[in-house]
């Protein structure tokens, strides 16, 4: 009995092996990471019940914040906005394609 086309070893090294590019990222997106890597785009408020939200500047409209998290202290909520510059920038900065980490002699 012959074996499906799923079962068989070449269809499965063709759907292994068909996609050989990363995903392009968007224009729209870089400029998202470029936004919330800035500092600047950041602010912390502090809520009723005594927690610290952290929010983030909308990039289409002016004076809109939309928040990402929250945290019981001001210490905290600042540190979870620099995680978050720092994970962007990190984002930005791969875009450039591969980096040298160590060569061989």
């Amino acid at each position: 009995m012959p074996q499906p086309k799923y079962l068989n070893n070449e269809y499965f090294y063709y759907k292994t092996n068909t996609w050989n590019s990363q995903p392009q990222v968007t224009e729209d997106q870089i400029e998202l990471w470029k936004h919330l890597a800035a500092k600047k785009n950041w602010r912390i408020v502090q809520l009723p019940n005594g927690y610290y939200q952290t929010e983030h500047l909308d990039m289409q409209k002016e004076d809109v914040w939309l928040d990402v998290t929250r945290r019981e202290t001001l210490e905290s909520a600042e540190a979870a906005i620099d995680g978050s510059i720092d994970h962007y920038a990190k984002k930005i900065e791969f875009l450039k394609g591969p980096k040298v980490v160590k060569t061989f002699k």
